[in-house]
């Protein structure tokens, strides 16, 4: 299921700093995501997973959309960016759709090569090839982001927006993505990087509210598992499809699009602003999230993390687990192997640009700058 980080070019012609805060909330958020998808299937039968899950499930997407939307570029684009829209997501995507169908039909025997359909992880990655695509045309209107939570909103009333080209998903979080791209017109985040004041009081405040939500959810995860709280976080089906075709419906989506923004800001806050033992690693999110799910399928599909294996003991782990994983697959090595499916270049496959040919690009959908 892409976010200054790395040395850019200032229009004085100058270098930038590297800015850690954005590497550091990129890996976090990633981290959140293989932790997400190593504890799922543990949820069926421990409500601790379950509640650990759906704590940060309520915002690490949203907040992955963010720090994408905050790097996009809402200009039209020109010759080299429609190019690197192909090889950035269009050509991953249908190697990483390719690959999943040989290992479904190795492992599963399915004989199915759908890539309207995005197999597991990859719906984000067409997701942000959807945002790529509109924004230049969204920040046309008076007010994107109002009309985007209508629209998140609305879609789920419609039972035929399914997750073809991850369209509903989408929709769903588009609000999150363009809020990311108001926020560096805004300037919130710049200030708060550089800000020395009342560090400790939001930092405070946040922790205070993250732990309400961690209380409601603990307080509440019976009845939470008896609605399915956690789909309505994929932001994935229609209100009938998740059992609740009342008029008020989407009103619960507006909440919990609410929840997500704040939570959002409550985990942002507690991002360090310095660099960290781990800010290196969030130069490699495509990677981390491309690669962990062929690592997290043998384990899920056999069954171990259920029954027993779902205890607080496993439980914890799974999380260690899913940490040291995310390391791994952010190695310089692991960067080295797969880079030519992730950063796939064919020169050959395009017609020569005027300004000279396509090199390896410096920054993924994520918005992540890399040291190549």
């Amino acid at each position: 299921m892409t976010m200054q980080t790395a040395p850019a070019a200032s229009p004085s012609g100058k270098k930038r700093e590297r800015v850690p805060f954005w590497d550091n909330a990129r890996f976090a958020c990633i981290v959140l995501v293989v932790v997400g998808h190593g504890i799922q299937r543990q949820t069926a039968d421990s409500n601790n997973a379950l509640i650990l899950y759906l704590f940060f499930y309520a915002f690490h997407m949203p907040a992955f959309a963010m720090i994408s939307g905050y790097f996009s570029k809402a200009t039209p684009p020109n010759s080299r960016q429609m190019l690197k829209l192909v090889t950035d997501i269009v050509l991953p995507y249908l190697i990483f759709e390719s690959i999943w169908t040989l290992v479904q039909f190795l492992v599963e025997g399915k004989q199915e090569f759908n890539p309207t359909q995005p197999s597991w992880t990859l719906w984000f990655l067409l997701a942000l090839g959807i945002f790529r695509v509109i924004l230049p045309y969204l920040v046309l209107l008076r007010f994107p982001l109002i009309i985007s939570i209508v629209v998140s909103v609305a879609v789920g009333y419609f039972d035929n927006v399914d997750s073809t080209f991850s369209l509903s998903r989408a929709i769903g979080i588009l609000p999150f993505f363009l809020l990311g791209w108001r926020m560096r017109q805004w300037g919130w985040v710049d200030r708060w990087r550089v800000s020395d004041r009342r560090t400790w009081q939001v930092r405070g405040a946040a922790i205070a509210i993250l732990g309400v939500w961690l209380a409601v959810v603990i307080a509440l995860i019976e009845p939470f598992r008896a609605i399915d709280l956690r789909f309505w976080f994929f932001y994935d089906d229609s209100y009938r499809g998740l059992g609740e075709d009342e008029w008020w419906a989407g009103l619960v989506r507006l909440g919990l699009i609410a929840l997500a923004v704040l939570l959002s800001a409550c985990f942002f806050s507690l991002i360090p602003r310095r660099e960290t033992w781990f800010t290196s690693f969030g130069q490699a999110t495509m990677y981390i999230y491309l690669l962990h799910s062929f690592v997290l399928y043998p384990i899920r599909e056999t069954g171990v993390l259920r029954d027993e294996h779902s205890s607080a003991v496993w439980l914890v782990s799974m999380v260690l687990a899913c940490v040291a994983i995310s390391i791994a697959l952010a190695s310089p090595l692991v960067r080295r192997i797969f880079r030519p499916l992730i950063e796939p270049r064919p020169q050959w496959l395009f017609i020569p640009l005027d300004d000279g040919p396509l090199r390896s690009s410096r920054t993924d959908p994520t918005g992540s700058r890399r040291e190549h």
